[in-house]
């Protein structure tokens, strides 16, 4: 005797194991849809995280005074390779900064080239001597024609004083006369193919730029693009980020009373390709203004 099913009974599991699916995945679809959810945000975090901290290792090693603000899509500072202390009084074998006249060289304290090959001090970098960012004493004062501009050129490569103990370096510069010396007797240098670093959220691309120029320039009314003149490069940190209506990226720069310390806050927001995800972070830098 054959035994079976009916199309009936069939059609009846069909059904059960149709109801027993929807309800399994009415209870599945919450931590799905979170755990897709959660794997773009951190992405969108890792991205934002990655720029702010990059831009962050670029203020700190920004010249003192230098950073400024256009509105609040754009950041700009001019950036330094290395510094030193200058030699204050003349001997036998040392000359000094002499800020009385048109100098044309000075003894740095140390060897140039035992520092990183990055940081060596070479022809046509800018050394800037007090930078306070104020009329008289301010780096990007270009044309000098009030006197105020306090760096010029390294006019050929510094050379080695071996048989000088403890070892100094001297630096030919393009003759010049500091405005003001510095309480420390320090100087900053400035290198010649990067003058000034701008940081711009342009909101026609929806992209974070970093905005590479050859010289110093007085504060503009807009952000500097790749036409604007003595622009050199300009590299993309991020895209889709939003640079413009609510929960917009900004940066802000609140400086001290004294000129001796300031804070640059960032707030980065970035979605993600499909515009479902946003992510706002936030990040502050500390800013050494201690010329």
């Amino acid at each position: 005797m054959q035994s079976g099913f009916t199309l009936v009974e069939l059609i009846m599991v069909i059904v059960i194991l149709g109801v027993i699916g929807g309800t399994v995945a009415v209870f599945m679809k919450g931590p799905i849809d979170a755990y897709f959810s959660g794997g773009r945000r951190a992405a969108l975090t890792d991205v934002a995280d990655t720029a702010v901290r990059r831009m962050a290792r670029d203020i700190r090693r920004a010249l003192p005074n230098s950073v400024r603000t256009n509105g609040t899509t754009c950041l700009e500072f001019i950036p330094t390779k290395t510094g030193g202390r200058y030699r204050v009084q003349d001997n036998a074998v040392g000359d000094s900064l002499d800020f009385s006249t048109l100098d044309t060289k000075f003894n740095m304290l140390g060897s140039n080239i035992a520092l990183p090959v990055d940081q060596q001090i070479a022809v046509n970098d800018l050394i800037v001597v007090y930078n306070l960012g104020i009329v008289g004493a301010d780096a990007y004062d270009v044309s000098n024609a009030s006197g105020g501009r306090n760096w010029t050129f390294v006019s050929a490569a510094p050379s080695e004083l071996g048989t000088y103990n403890p070892v100094e370096t001297v630096i030919p510069i393009k003759a010049f006369k500091f405005p003001w010396p510095s309480g420390d007797n320090r100087f900053h240098v400035v290198p010649a193919t990067e003058q000034m670093v701008s940081y711009v959220c342009d909101a026609a691309t929806s992209k974070l730029l970093r905005v590479s120029s050859t010289a110093p320039t007085v504060a503009g009314t807009s952000c500097p693009t790749t036409t604007t003149a003595g622009v050199a490069t300009a590299s993309v940190i991020a895209t889709n980020v939003v640079c413009s209506g609510a929960g917009a990226s900004s940066f802000t720069y609140a400086g001290s009373d004294l000129q001796r310390n300031a804070l640059v806050t960032m707030v980065l927001s970035i979605q993600d390709s499909s515009l479902t995800e946003t992510v706002n972070l936030q990040h502050e830098v500390h800013v050494d203004n201690t010329p």
